[in-house]
């Protein structure tokens, strides 16, 4: 039965588009938006207590900092939808055995942030201010962490930033939402009101964020790991950021899924890093 619940959704709010299409776009995209998990547990809220924490204010939305102070580089993690900063546990002690001054975040309504509803747009903006504020020379953003990693490049550029780690990224918003208007079945008059709904809230139609083509002007250094068996995002996505960010190298990798949580996708960051 629970397999079929998004389609039962997507059902009445289809029905409610036939009289009402902009409400319907409405409902839409504010599930779209509304995680469902990731708010930081017992077990992960006490691994963070050893990080010195901080907030920043982002967009009105109270944003969640960790820092674990290195001697080296300022390396930024930002994690994935419906996560939060203990995903990069294992990476975070890899990091610390390097000297390196370790900062993450909790993505607006995950972990221990602030705020109700999440996108990419807003997330980059988030990203922006806290590596402006610790001075990040790289992030590293895994699944739609990459792709906010991306935007905000793109968009906020910043001098002391000098790799970008891209794990697992959707390539292009029209992906991504694609597969979500699959996943709820919603019909044709419902799709066209929420790209109408991106049009008026971001000025732009869901197609302009494309996040791959953006990495194509960029003059930071950029890994992008990528594996064969995601199922979450497909790695055709990989191989479009391949294409696009010359100044990138390309890891590909098989059987790790989008999670991407290995010794060999470590082992290659650390030696981005060294680089």
């Amino acid at each position: 039965m629970k397999k079929y619940i998004p389609k039962i959704v997507g059902f009445s709010i289809n029905s409610i588009g036939l009289l009402a299409p902009k409400y319907a776009a409405h409902l839409s995209m504010t599930l779209f938006s509304s995680p469902k998990k990731g708010k930081t547990n017992e077990k992960q809220a006490n691994y963070l207590k050893g990080a010195n924490q901080d907030e920043v204010i982002c967009k009105d939305i109270t944003i969640k900092t960790y820092q674990w102070t290195g001697k080296k580089d300022t390396v930024l993690l930002a994690h994935g939808w419906e996560s939060n900063t203990y995903r990069w546990k294992d990476l975070i002690e890899l990091l610390r055995a390097k000297d390196y001054n370790v900062v993450a975040l909790d993505a607006p309504a995950h972990g221990s942030s602030g705020g109700k509803l999440f996108n990419a747009l807003i997330y980059s903006e988030c990203i922006h201010a806290v590596a402006k504020k610790f001075n990040a020379s790289v992030i590293i953003g895994h699944s739609v962490g990459g792709m906010a990693t991306a935007f905000g490049n793109y968009n906020y550029p910043l001098p002391h930033v000098k790799k970008l780690v891209l794990l697992g990224a959707p390539a292009d918003f029209t992906g991504v939402f694609s597969r979500y208007i699959d996943m709820m079945g919603y019909n044709n008059r419902t799709s066209k009101a929420m790209g109408k709904y991106v049009l008026k809230r971001f000025n732009h139609l869901p197609e302009y964020f494309d996040a791959a083509k953006f990495t194509s002007n960029f003059e930071e250094k950029g890994l992008i790991v990528h594996d064969k068996k995601d199922r979450i995002i497909p790695y055709k996505d990989g191989l479009k950021f391949k294409q696009n960010y010359a100044n990138a190298e390309f890891v590909s990798t098989k059987g790790f899924g989008h999670g991407l949580k290995s010794e060999l996708v470590y082992d290659h960051i650390l030696d981005f890093l060294n680089t």
